[in-house]
């Protein structure tokens, strides 16, 4: 069964679209079967992958609203060689809807249920708020990655959206962790990006990734050609480090699978 993660942070501007789109981008290039769902009525994540948001047919709307079948809302031909549920401004109508139909929290959850088994990764955009939109794309994940910048009131942002995740988990989904916190748009240069950077890590120990994504001027402008960063200029210090997260992540799920091996032959 594939693994659904929610790229989610209450703060914006950090980074959060692009990890989403790059990261996706950074598993499909190793063969890993990849879907991107965008809960952001900004629709960034869809303009970025090279999908017309003012011209796609159905969007996350249609999936959780009016529950078209997968097949009909999913976009195959993106830029980052991943499938895409995409996303524009009728998905803020979404959550008016949703407000009246039954069992609003786990509409996303329901949708994906058929699907999940074709996917290796599932990676969820979600809006920077907490919103019925939010809830679902944590109600439908296994855990939750967020991206934040080193600067002090990240920090408290980031305390606060630890709590959220923590009373969603209560209430809708008891399995949802933190998959791993990701500093982006990194300074080495910055004394406080520096001291931040050490407070995560004597605080969240190894939920901190040891990628760090920098300030590049490449994964900035790579969202206007319609592209992740590998595809714009895959020699690119941005492109280079989400390769690098790829890498992590499937490092740690391997070693977390080992383990688990290792634990059973205990018993």
């Amino acid at each position: 069964m594939g693994k659904v993660i929610a790229i989610a942070n209450q703060k914006g501007g950090v980074g959060k679209t692009t990890t989403c789109v790059n990261l996706a981008a950074s598993m499909a290039a190793t063969k890993r079967k990849v879907l991107v769902i965008d809960l952001d009525p900004q629709g960034n994540a869809t303009m970025a992958s090279g999908i017309d948001k003012y011209q796609v047919l159905n969007t996350a709307y249609e999936l959780l609203v009016d529950e078209l079948p997968f097949e009909q809302v999913v976009e195959r031909e993106t830029s980052g060689g991943y499938d895409l549920i995409a996303g524009n401004g009728d998905v803020t109508a979404a959550e008016i809807k949703l407000m009246e139909v039954f069992a609003r929290e786990v509409r996303l959850r329901t949708a994906l249920s058929g699907v999940r088994d074709y996917y290796d990764y599932i990676f969820i955009d979600c809006p920077p708020s907490l919103n019925l939109l939010t809830v679902n794309a944590m109600s439908a994940a296994d855990s939750v990655l967020v991206p934040m910048q080193c600067e002090y009131f990240a920090l408290e942002g980031l305390t606060a959206l630890v709590d959220t995740i923590s009373k969603l988990a209560a209430v809708v989904n008891p399995d949802l962790k933190i998959e791993g916190i990701l500093r982006t748009m990194y300074d080495h240069r910055n004394r406080l990006s520096s001291d931040v950077s050490d407070q995560l890590k004597s605080h969240f120990g190894d939920k901190v990734y040891r990628t760090v994504i920098p300030r590049n001027v490449r994964l900035a402008e790579a969202p206007s050609f319609g592209q992740p960063a590998m595809y714009y200029d895959k020699s690119s210090l941005g492109a280079k480090a989400y390769l690098a997260l790829a890498g992590e992540i499937l490092r740690r799920e391997e070693l977390s699978a080992d383990s688990s091996e290792t634990s059973e032959q205990l018993v």
